[in-house]
């Protein structure tokens, strides 16, 4: 009987996503030491209000201007984990250049007049690939990765002496006069300690034993780790950390990781947490005795390349943070914040020098009083009311609290802000659209469309198979993380009499595994793309969490299901162009790329390259990749990193969000029925004058005509504020005149004002309207103050307003300026 071949090659794409008794630390450090209520730096009690800036996550010309912008925010540390993986990609061979420049970076902060907090780690999760283990170690015999295991200990141990050296060497430690003043070994070991067992418990003994025996002169912390053993501090991850207590009494308490956002997922929706609400928990935690204080993230940044880990973790880590992602403030957020920083500062000699006395107020009202003999006194007022306002008396006098609100008091009279009332500029960013330009190197640029090469790869197997295997074989064993594609294939003989070939009735392929996506190819035809689990970074035993596939079977032929799980496959790790090195600036050169006049559309397998000039004007660049399919972007080399316009769903959105009650990761969720992300951040000292690669290889099928770069720009600051606004402005706390504040982005200047009113505005920003009170010379009075300047003040005072319009009736100033 006659028969006819079928080929059945399946491709299949993973992203592998994927804290015995030692004497008391009075024998380390003399420059830092602690108590039960705070740090000692130099002998000087401090408040320390730090910021999460992962220096990997941005780029080395980024650097200045990100710890610029949080010490301007009222910051006084940065704090960064050590990545592992990026500085030793290979079992002893070390990397220390680019984005991985640890020391650079530190020196950065250290020359901005900053301290630094080095969460070494070395294990960090922080959604970033393989938690920041070398995937190398998993396959050095006998390994298992965060127990008590001797060849994991070993590398450890290894890389984090390393780590140490290093920074002793650049005279880093506050011991030896340098900005680091607290080192962290492991990373929220405590929620997995017991699936470890006893193995778990004397892992975490050894890991704070070797870190203490590193000598830094500074001390040591875990994070989330409720048996870390005395001097190593114990240390608190949440949204909320405001209850939490160290687990010794002669331990201050810090707070390693406020969440003021979430992470974003490639499918998922947009996680936003309410500057109110941040605030709110910031307010607390300091009410309630903190002294160290860290955002995780302030500036999250970009999982450039193939680093992001975890289940679908984009590209973007923009974490909604107070810097966004592309290195602008996100206002309001880092306003509001840098309105409370102030004013804990203003509270921080009577916060660290007394014990709080706690005074009921109401049900859920309460003051916590920080006063000494002397007359100094401090107080945060609380409402914890998630719903309703309420009015209390403190001191014979009358304050208004807003629901989930806390109220700073520096001097016990005066209420300089609250939380919940949002006094700071909002801004509209705007991603300006641009086409790609031909490079102005090119002859005659002016008189032609831009250029494309293309390669497209062949389904299957290119070149020689690696090896053939009957049954399965795990992804990631089998690449080594090498990179994020393996083939697998097998063939199929199928009757020629089969219904389906004669009536059009198509079997249907029935796959399973374990991992990020695959797609199928018949005979060289996509099929088919599906998605399931992203990889783990986190977890009990999670580098043991297999990849690919685990059954595929077809359904729809005359003998009924057929299992083609056991059947010998053939295997190819990668695809062809990544051997080709078509990504790489000089690969970019390789003959085999093909000059076309019009670049294919929905082509799966295909690398596009074009040579282009970089978006004009100096804000940053996004690539917009909304009509492409799935797969990975360079610039010059450069990685940007995976990309995968897959929309969230339609539903579980807000359009607004109520800021009052406990936060959680999808309670004020938005761009449902969006793609997840669409720009892709290209820092700008990627670019070269002209001439520069941009290189895509596209899994799916997009339509690379339509790929854009987009500059983001600040098209128009808001701000409001009315007269009772908690304010200082001045240093006379008696007067408390309410101001408002307008700031432009680095480099810019308030180049007019498209609105402004002092008497009773309506709206919001980029729609306010006049109300029935208005100053006519408001406009005339804020550009006085303000135009051609790159930040303004501006006071509500009967000497800039007519404070007299409207007897009776509580008025506000609301502004829309535009920065160029």
């Amino acid at each position: 009987m006659a028969t006819t071949s079928c080929t059945l090659v399946v491709f299949i794409f993973f992203s592998c996503f994927l804290c015995f008794y030692i004497s008391p630390f009075a024998e380390a450090a003399s420059n830092v030491s602690y108590d039960s209520r705070s740090l000692f730096v130099d002998g000087e009690r401090k408040l320390l209000i730090s910021a999460a800036i992962h220096y990997p996550r941005s780029v080395p010309a980024m650097w200045p201007g990100l710890v610029k912008t949080a010490k301007e925010g009222g910051i006084d540390v940065i704090e960064t984990y050590v990545f592992w993986n990026g500085h030793e990609p290979s079992r002893g061979n070390y990397y220390f250049g680019g984005r991985y420049d640890l020391a650079k970076f530190v020196k950065i902060v250290q020359d901005a007049g900053m301290l630094l907090i080095l969460r070494i780690g070395p294990f960090v999760a922080a959604e970033w690939n393989f938690g920041g283990i070398p995937v190398w170690l998993h396959y050095v015999p006998g390994t298992v990765f965060r127990t008590d295991n001797e060849p994991f200990k070993h590398y450890m141990q290894n890389f984090t002496t390393l780590i140490v050296n290093m920074m002793k060497k650049e005279k880093f430690f506050a011991s030896q006069g340098g900005p680091i003043i607290l080192a962290q070994v492991e990373n929220e070991y405590g929620y997995y300690e017991a699936a470890y067992g006893e193995g778990g418990k004397s892992y975490t003994q050894w890991a704070a034993k070797m870190a203490l025996s590193q000598n830094t002169g500074v001390p040591w912390i875990m994070c989330q780790q409720w048996d870390a053993p005395d001097p190593v501090i114990n240390t608190c991850n949440s949204f909320y950390c405001d209850d939490f207590k160290p687990s010794y009494p002669t331990m201050p308490k810090i707070w390693t990781e406020n969440w003021p956002g979430w992470f974003k997922t490639f499918g998922g929706r947009d996680p936003h947490r309410p500057a109110e609400d941040v605030a709110y928990s910031v307010a607390r935690f300091f009410q309630k005795g903190g002294s160290v204080h860290n955002y995780y993230m302030y500036h999250g940044g970009t999982n450039f390349g193939r680093t992001s880990g975890g289940p679908f973790i984009t590209t973007s880590y923009d974490y909604d943070a107070p810097i966004d992602e592309y290195g602008l403030p996100r206002y309001p957020k880092y306003g509001h914040l840098k309105e409370l920083h102030r004013a804990i500062k203003l509270c921080e000699q009577a916060l660290l020098n007394n014990k709080p006395t706690l005074v009921h107020l109401g049900s859920q009202q309460e003051a916590d009083v920080y006063e000494d003999e002397s007359g100094t006194c401090s107080a945060f007022i609380a409402n914890l009311d998630d719903k309703n306002e309420k009015t209390v008396q403190f001191r014979n006098t009358s304050y208004t609290l807003p629901a989930w609100s806390v109220s700073i008091l520096p001097d016990c009279k005066n209420v300089v802000y609250n939380t919940a009332k949002v006094g700071s500029q909002a801004s509209t960013i705007e991603m300006i659209p641009e086409q790609l330009q031909p490079s102005s190197s090119s002859p005659h640029k002016d008189l032609k469309p831009l250029s494309w090469e293309i390669y497209v790869e062949k389904p299957g197997i290119w070149g020689e198979a690696d090896f053939t295997k009957n049954g399965f074989v795990d992804h990631i064993n089998t690449t080594k993380d090498t990179t994020d594609y393996l083939w697998y294939t097998t063939r199929l003989n199928v009757d020629e009499n089969e219904e389906f070939l004669k009536k059009g009735n198509k079997p249907t392929l029935l796959i399973e595994s374990k991992g990020h996506a695959l797609h199928a190819f018949v005979n060289g035809i996509l099929q088919a793309s599906g998605s399931g689990n992203g990889l783990q970074n986190a977890g009990s035993f999670y580098e043991w969490v297999g990849a690919g596939l685990t059954s595929v079977k077809i359904k729809g032929l005359k003998s009924g299901i057929v299992d083609l799980s056991n059947t010998t496959w053939t295997y190819k790790i990668g695809v062809e162009g990544e051997h080709l090195g078509l990504y790489d600036f000089d690969g970019s050169k390789h003959t085999n790329w093909t000059s076309v006049s019009t670049p294919p559309k929905k082509q799966p397998l295909t690398w596009y390259k074009a040579i282009v000039d970089p978006p004009r004007g100096n804000e940053p660049i996004g690539l917009d990749m909304v009509h492409m399919g799935k797969g990975l972007a360079w610039l010059n080399g450069e990685q940007i990193g995976r990309y995968w316009p897959r929309k969230a769903p339609n539903d579980k959105c807000v359009k607004t969000c109520d800021y009052r009650g406990k936060f959680n990761p999808d309670k004020c969720n938005m761009g449902c029925g969006q793609p997840s992300q669409r720009w892709y951040h290209v820092p700008r000292s990627w670019f070269k004058p002209s001439g520069n690669v941009l290189v895509i290889f596209e899994e799916k099928g997009g339509d690379p005509t339509q790929i854009r770069f987009s500059r983001r720009k600040l098209t128009s600051l808001c701000a409001h504020v009315s007269e009772d606004h908690p304010s200082f402005s001045t240093n006379n706390l008696q007067k408390n005149i309410a101001s408002l504040e307008i700031k432009c982005p680095m480099n810019m200047h308030i180049s007019a004002f498209k609105f402004a009113s002092y008497g009773t505005p309506t709206g919001t920003c980029d729609s306010y309207s006049f109300g029935d009170c208005h100053d006519p010379d408001s406009t005339f009075i804020v550009e006085k103050r303000c135009l051609n300047k790159t930040a303004c003040i501006i006071e509500l005072t009967k000497e800039n307003f007519k404070t007299e319009l409207c007897p009776g009736t509580t008025k506000k100033l609301a502004v829309q300026a535009t920065c160029s």
